[in-house]
């Protein structure tokens, strides 16, 4: 039996690397960006450059998302020329997305009456994860469509859980978010600690980071601020539309996260302060900007 088409919409700094696993599995791969320049790596290895979301969705049978904000997601996926109307019946999307929870729920509802079907899939990891195909991937729909997915999901994540119906893999994000972003915090006070006490970061980093102190923050953003590298593994920019999504959940919820709010004015002041280009772990400029 043929293996699909896949379709890969989005291929960013996530995106890109996802889809060429995809590719070098075997799968055929159409391809479309905003800037086609971001998909030059994957045409280079045999992808297929599509016009728009809409020529793509219609030569595919599962597509994938990979974008930016909410507004992303729902322009690509509604109107005349968006993946839910211009995709065959029985199409698959998969929503790599970090997006709202009522997005989902809402795709999730009109690919189903239009005889399609609709993952949110969003993912943890990083660049890095998805370099190297050992994403963590929160999913949620129904339990048929994620087990057609699953032969996708597994070439691109290592870590592969189901959450339950539409919405519920962007739930889970937000909790990864809300965990980020307080480990983050976390180890720049850490390692501001260390550098003001006279110590030496690098040396403290050894001994904290195979403690009890131990996080995915201190192990793999910490050296890269040792280092002063602040290339972006995942935006500053991006950073804060996600706690903004998470907020408002909470807010929904009638629940209240202290740190979370906490996170996102440190990080509206880094982005303020010309970083929101940079990685979430840039963060570190907000707190080294502050010595008396």
């Amino acid at each position: 039996m043929s293996k699909e088409t896949i379709g890969f919409v989005g291929t960013g700094v996530m995106g890109g690397p996802m889809a060429l696993h995809l590719l070098n599995a075997g799968y055929s791969v159409c391809v479309y960006n905003r800037t086609k320049a971001k998909a030059e790596a994957i045409l280079e290895a045999g992808g297929t450059w599509m016009e728009s979301p809409g020529e793509l969705a219609a030569a595919c049978d599962i597509i994938c998302t990979m974008v930016g904000y909410p507004t992303d997601v729902e322009s690509t996926y509604f109107g005349d020329d968006g993946l839910i109307n211009r995709a065959k019946t029985g199409a698959l999307f998969i929503d790599f997305t970090t997006s709202r929870p009522d997005l989902a729920v809402r795709i999730a509802e009109a690919a189903e009456k239009a005889g399609k079907a609709s993952l949110d899939a969003p993912v943890s990891g990083g660049d890095k994860g998805a370099r190297e195909a050992k994403l963590s991937i929160m999913v949620g729909g129904s339990e048929s469509a994620y087990q057609r997915a699953r032969p996708v999901l597994e070439i691109v994540g290592a870590n592969i859980v189901y959450q339950g119906p539409a919405g519920s893999g962007q739930h889970t994000k937000m909790c990864n978010q809300i965990a980020v972003a307080a480990s983050t915090m976390g180890a720049c006070e850490a390692l501001r600690y260390a550098e003001q006490s006279g110590l030496d970061p690098a040396t403290v980093l050894q001994s904290i980071s195979a403690g009890a102190a131990g996080s995915w923050s201190l192990s793999n953003l910490a050296p890269r601020i040792l280092k002063g590298d602040f290339e972006p593994g995942f935006y500053v920019h991006h950073f804060i539309k996600d706690l903004k999504i998470a907020i408002e959940s909470a807010e929904s919820m009638a629940i209240e996260l202290p740190g979370l709010q906490l996170a996102l004015k440190l990080y509206e002041e880094l982005a303020a302060m010309g970083h929101e280009q940079d990685g979430t772990h840039a963060l570190m400029h907000w707190y080294r900007s502050k010595d008396s």
